[in-house]
């Protein structure tokens, strides 16, 4: 069984509770939060080996919040999957400093092998 936590930050609850149970039948332990603006206080009480990000968070916003994660030293090397329906998701997920990205809707098998392939010691 796995001990990592993965932090998702979106503010859907239907989307929060389809991570969470997905995730947690993979072994995860799940954290979730519903807005952005204390991604580093979040981060800092979760500790997450992995973050997954939605681009309309409140308040500041998924590429802001990923852009502030990224220039802290502490936690810059957690992955961040960045989750958006927009259609320039990758391009998002590039000037957010994400390591990975899910199209909304997303498929639960890419879900669970993305955060695999970021998740892997």
């Amino acid at each position: 069984m796995k001990n990592e936590t993965i932090l998702v930050f979106d503010d859907d609850k239907t989307l929060l509770s389809i991570f969470s149970i997905v995730l947690k039948a993979s072994g995860y332990t799940v954290a979730v939060s519903e807005t952005s603006q204390d991604i580093i206080e979040k981060v800092e009480e979760v500790k997450p080996c992995a973050i997954i990000m939605d681009n309309w968070i409140p308040t500041i916003g998924g590429i802001k919040a990923t852009q502030i994660l990224k220039e802290h030293d502490q936690f810059r090397h957690i992955p961040v999957i960045y989750c958006s329906a927009n259609k320039d998701i990758a391009l998002l997920a590039s000037k957010a400093g994400a390591e990975a990205y899910l199209a909304k809707p997303f498929d639960l098998v890419d879900l669970e092998s993305t955060v695999a392939r970021l998740v892997k010691n």
